[in-house]
C-alpha cells in the first residue's frame, strides 16, 4: 500500500496498515515531515510521481488534490485511491462491534455541531467521541473501540470517500470556499453532498438552499428525511417555538405533538447560527435513539473550542470576542450578527470568495473596521461600497506585531457596550502559521490591555 502524505493522515495511518500486515511505502514532498514517520515500519520514500510496482491500493491525505502526478498516475493505472476516512469505514466493518457512524459536514458550524453532539452522547451514557476533521483521525476513533462516533467531514475528505454509509448525516450549511482546490462551488457542494449518498437518516437546514437541495439530489430513497431551522417546525423538522428548541420529528404524533429539547439560553456560543448547530445535534442524537432530557443536559454541559467566539475579556465596558476560527465571510457573517455593534478587526486570504453579501447583511452591525492582511483592500473596497459611513483603518503591510496594533487600533475606535470582535472572514496562512496562532495573537493582545 501507498501512503500519500505524512501528516496528520500518515501518523494515524501508517501504524494501522502495519498492525494489520501490509507493506506500506509512505511518500511527501517534505522530508522533514516525512522523516517523523520513521520507525514505524514503513518504507519512506520522498517525492515520488508515480506508485511503486506492486502497489494496490493509495490511502491520500485529503489536501492533496485530485490533479496531484502521483493520484493521476495510480487512476490511470487502474489503482483505488482513498482517503483516511473511508479506510477508517473499511476498518470498522470488520470488526466485531461496528461503530455507529453520525456525521456532519458543512461550510460552518462542523466543529462546533460535532462537539454538540458528542457531550449529548455522553449525556445519554454513550461511549462516544468526536472525531475526524476536529483532530482526532476517525481510524484511531474506531480502532478505539468507541461505540458511537460524531464524525466531522471536510469536503476534501469525502472527495475521497465512497462507500461511507452513516446511520445519520447533515450537512449544516454551504457557502463560497475551498474553491482553489475544489474549482467551483457546484463542486465544493456535489463533494459535500456525498455525505448523504448511504445515510439511513438525512437531516438539512431548511433555511439553507444548499443543504436543502444536497438532500433532495443524494438521499437514498429509503432514507427518512428531516429538516430543522430557525422557524416554528413543521411535522418532520425540529426548530424554535419563541425561546424553545423543539422536536416534531422523532415523536410519536408530529402532526399534532412537539417535544421541548431546551431553552435557547442553554446553547453556547449565543447567536442564530449556534442554535441551528444545536438543532442539527440534537437531529443526529435523535435519529440514533438519545432522549430529549440527554440532548438538553449535553447542549447545557458544552463549550465551545479555543478560537471560536471565545470572549477573551472586557476593558472599559468593551468586550473583546476571539473568533479567528471564521475562516470565509459566511462564517464571520454568523459572528458579527450575533452582536449590535462591533469593530471589527478582519482580514488575511480570502481565497477567492466575494465580501461583498458579507459586508452588506451586517453593515448596520458595524461600528468600524480594522484590516491586516493580504486581501484587506478587497474588504476596504467591500466596506466603501456597502458600509461607506463605517470607519475604517487599515494596518501597514510592513507592522512588525499586527494584531497587537489591530487590537489597540480597535480599542481607540470602540465605545463602552461595543464588541471588539475578530472575525477574520478570512484564511491565515499570509501573516500566521494557522488560525489557532492567530488567535493566540488576538488574545495576548488583548491581556496586554
Amino acid at each position: 500500500m501507498l501512503v500519500a502524505g505524512a501528516g496528520v493522515t500518515g501518523a494515524s495511518v501508517v501504524p494501522a496498515l502495519v498492525d494489520m500486515g501490509a507493506r506500506v511505502t509512505v511518500t511527501d514532498g517534505n522530508a522533514e515531515r516525512l522523516a517523523e514517520l520513521e520507525g514505524l515500519g514503513a518504507e519512506l520514500v520522498p517525492g515520488l510521481s508515480e506508485p511503486p510496482a506492486g502497489t494496490e491500493l493509495v490511502v491520500t491525505s485529503p489536501g492533496w488534490r485530485p490533479a496531484a502526478p502521483l493520484l493521476v498516475a495510480a487512476a490511470t493505472a487502474g489503482i483505488e485511491v482513498i482517503g483516511d476516512v473511508e479506510l477508517a469505514w473499511r476498518v470498522g466493518r470488520e470488526r466485531r462491534h461496528p461503530p455507529a457512524w453520525l456525521a456532519v459536514t458543512g461550510t460552518n458550524g462542523k466543529t462546533t455541531t460535532v462537539g454538540m453532539l458528542e457531550s449529548i452522547l455522553r449525556a445519554d451514557g454513550r461511549n462516544a467521541v468526536a472525531c475526524g476533521n476536529v483532530g482526532f483521525a476517525v481510524l484511531e476513533a474506531v480502532l478505539g473501540g468507541y461505540e458511537v462516533l460524531a464524525v466531522e467531514l471536510s469536503s476534501f475528505q469525502l472527495h475521497w470517500s465512497n462507500s461511507v454509509a452513516p446511520d445519520a448525516s447533515v450537512v449544516v450549511n454551504v457557502a463560497e470556499d475551498h474553491l482553489d482546490w475544489h474549482g467551483s462551488v457546484e463542486a465544493y457542494a456535489a463533494d459535500k453532498g456525498k455525505i448523504h449518498d448511504r445515510s439511513a437518516t438525512v437531516v438539512h437546514n431548511v433555511n439553507d438552499s444548499w443543504s436543502t437541495r444536497l438532500a433532495a439530489e443524494h438521499a437514498p430513497a429509503s432514507a427518512r428525511r428531516v429538516g430543522f431551522g430557525l422557524d416554528t417546525p413543521g411535522p418532520g423538522e425540529l426548530g424554535l417555538v419563541e425561546d424553545l428548541l423543539v422536536d416534531r420529528a422523532f415523536v410519536d404524533d408530529p402532526a399534532h405533538r412537539a417535544e421541548e429539547l431546551c431553552v435557547a439560553s442553554d446553547v453556547r456560543p449565543a447567536g442564530p447560527h449556534n442554535l441551528a448547530n444545536a438543532l442539527a445535534a440534537a437531529a443526529l442524537a435523535r435519529a440514533h435513539g438519545v432522549g430529549t432530557g440527554a440532548v438538553a443536559k449535553g447542549l447545557r454541559e458544552f463549550r465551545p473550542g479555543a478560537h471560536r467566539a471565545v470572549e477573551v475579556g472586557e476593558v472599559g465596558g468593551v468586550r473583546y470576542i476571539n473568533d479567528s476560527k471564521a475562516t470565509n465571510p459566511h462564517a464571520a457573517a454568523g459572528s458579527l450578527l450575533s452582536h449590535p455593534s462591533v469593530v471589527w478587526i478582519a482580514g488575511g486570504l480570502l481565497k477567492g470568495a466575494s465580501v461583498d453579501d458579507l459586508v452588506r447583511t451586517v453593515a448596520d452591525h458595524l461600528r468600524a473596521a480594522v484590516l491586516l492582511g493580504a486581501d484587506a483592500g478587497v474588504i476596504a473596497a467591500a466596506l466603501a461600497r456597502h458600509a461607506p459611513n463605517v470607519p475604517v483603518r487599515r494596518l501597514s503591510p510592513g507592522d512588525h506585531e499586527p494584531m497587537t496594533t489591530a487590537v489597540a487600533t480597535a480599542r481607540e475606535l470602540a465605545r463602552p457596550g461595543d464588541v471588539v470582535l475578530l472575525a477574520p472572514a478570512a484564511a491565515s496562512m499570509d501573516m500566521f502559521r494557522d488560525y489557532a496562532q492567530r488567535g493566540d495573537a488576538f488574545a495576548a493582545a488583548v491581556r496586554e490591555l
